[in-house]
């Protein structure tokens, strides 16, 4: 956050960050998002699907419902979704369905990212809505958390 209260993507990804360790130490796979309007946080969460037992429970999901919530639209065009993991496809759907207007990513998923790595959802011209997007804000730290987490469920 600057000295005008703001926050800076950077910022917001160190808070995403935050969200991803958080969700790691439940059990989750450690991904955080932070939804920024006017360098305001609306929402922040980190993966909830084993503590939830929801398969749809993706930390950008759940940022997005609660932006859309704290905004009374699920009309997301002039917020920045800030995520620590390029978006699966499912939460690049729901990025397009909200029309969220700018999405900065730290590490890309080659696996199954769809915002530019395996597919590319978010500049779909086929589709009604596409995001500007970011990548690599942070990006060594989001992967190496992710490295992390899975080495240590990995047998040895």
């Amino acid at each position: 956050m600057d000295d005008r209260g703001t926050w800076s993507e950077d910022g917001a990804m160190a808070r995403a960050l935050s969200a991803a360790r958080s969700a790691g130490s439940a059990g989750d796979v450690p991904v955080g998002a932070v939804v920024l309007r006017h360098g305001e946080i609306l929402a922040v969460a980190g993966n909830r699907r084993e503590a939830d037992q929801d398969p749809t429970a993706h930390a950008e999901v759940l940022a997005l419902r609660a932006a859309a919530e704290a905004l009374g639209t699920w009309r997301l065009d002039d917020v920045t979704l800030v995520v620590t993991l390029e978006p699966c496809a499912m939460c690049a759907g729901a990025i397009v369905s909200a029309r969220v207007g700018r999405v900065v990513i730290g590490a890309m998923d080659e696996k199954a990212g769809a915002a530019g790595s395996r597919y590319n959802l978010l500049d779909d011209p086929r589709l009604n809505h596409a995001a500007e997007v970011v990548v690599g804000v942070r990006a060594a730290e989001s992967s190496e958390l992710l490295s992390a987490f899975f080495a240590a469920r990995r047998p040895r």
